[in-house]
């Protein structure tokens, strides 16, 4: 897959060299909140990066892990990534905290949903954590909805053709 690019984002294949601008993208501890967990330093990203990269083990799954480029700034503010299998894809995104409140996650979740679509993938799957209002919103601005179904304490927002 090569970058998807939208009204002032460049959606770009993630490289292991983005592990030293990404650390310090990840670096709040804020951004942490919902989902558990401390920022990575640039070395556990490098290792963290070259796996994914490298890509699943398994030939029926497919990781798609773009990381966000603001053109406007020439600086990475995030990434937004899907696992991929048998016509189902989960999605996920994080924005730095410098960056968020601009629309940066709806627009690089919208993208990448949209791409999603015209591969052929017939359900889109995320989870939020249900006092994540902000999430909620990248979710819904993607064209998921809301489900009653909880993962590990989180909503599970889902978009389908067979609804």
């Amino acid at each position: 897959m090569g970058p998807l690019r939208t009204d002032r984002l460049d959606l770009v294949p993630l490289c292991v060299e983005h592990a030293e601008e990404m650390a310090e993208v990840l670096a709040d501890t804020a951004l942490y909140e919902f989902t558990g967990g401390t920022p990575a330093t640039v070395e556990q990203l490098r290792k963290r990066y070259a796996k994914q990269v490298d890509g699943s083990s398994d030939p029926a799954v497919t990781w798609v892990n773009l990381v966000i480029r603001s053109r406007a700034e020439n600086c990475l503010t995030g990434y937004v990534q899907a696992t991929v299998a048998h016509g189902s894809a989960e999605i996920a995104w994080v924005v730095g905290t410098p960056w968020q409140g601009r629309g940066i996650a709806s627009e690089s979740a919208c993208a990448l949903a949209d791409w999603l679509r015209s591969s052929g993938v017939t359900e889109i799957v995320a989870h939020v954590h249900p006092g994540h209002a902000a999430s909620g919103a990248v979710a819904a601005a993607a064209g998921l909805t809301q489900t009653d179904t909880v993962v590990d304490g989180e909503l599970q927002w889902r978009w389908s053709t067979t609804k």
